[in-house]
């Protein structure tokens, strides 16, 4: 599915995010940056070490929730990995819808600083961190709408989903968007 915002492109897919050709995947860690399971234990064991390697020394104190840091992206297609720390959900009283947008907001920026032009988002925070599905769609696809409207350069943002569920909360709220 896909839909276009002015001269860029927000598409849907269904699959593993490591296997996406685009400039930078994102990857859902946590604070620490310490690696975990997941769409992050995916990445660090189909890019290997080194970006582990990377993470510890570039930032040693890891990264705060709704943030979001770059490196290299190893033995993967894509040339960099965005590691975006979202929220843990708590029943939305500690901020963590704010805290899930501004972890995709702070994702593009460094797309914008680094000249990356096509990225590739999972649901952050929709796992483990068990935050709902619907409501992260609703977040994650609004603030990627917004942040495109005020970008000049060409980007295309994809959102490669792990299963069917996910998909398909993402695809109702995209239908909404015209293009």
């Amino acid at each position: 599915m896909l839909r276009r915002i002015d001269n860029h492109v927000i598409e849907l897919v269904l699959g593993d995010i490591t296997l996406q050709e685009v400039d930078a995947i994102v990857n859902a860690a946590n604070s620490r940056l310490a690696g975990g399971g997941g769409v992050d234990g995916a990445i660090h064991r189909r890019g290997g070490k080194s970006i582990m390697e990377e993470t510890k020394e570039k930032h040693p104190e890891g990264c705060p929730t709704g943030s979001a840091v770059v490196t290299k992206a190893g033995k993967l297609a894509a040339k960099h990995v965005i590691h975006a720390v979202g929220p843990v959900w708590s029943g939305g009283e500690r901020n963590e819808r704010e805290l899930l947008a501004s972890a995709y907001r702070r994702c593009l920026e460094l797309c914008s600083e680094n000249r990356i032009h096509s990225v590739a988002f999972p649901s952050l925070s929709t796992g483990a961190y068990r935050f709902p599905v619907e409501l992260a769609a609703n977040i994650a696809l609004k603030t990627v709408a917004d942040y495109l409207r005020n970008e000049s350069d060409s980007k295309t943002v994809r959102f490669c989903l792990f299963d069917q569920r996910t998909f398909d909360a993402y695809a109702a709220v995209l239908q909404t968007y015209n293009s």
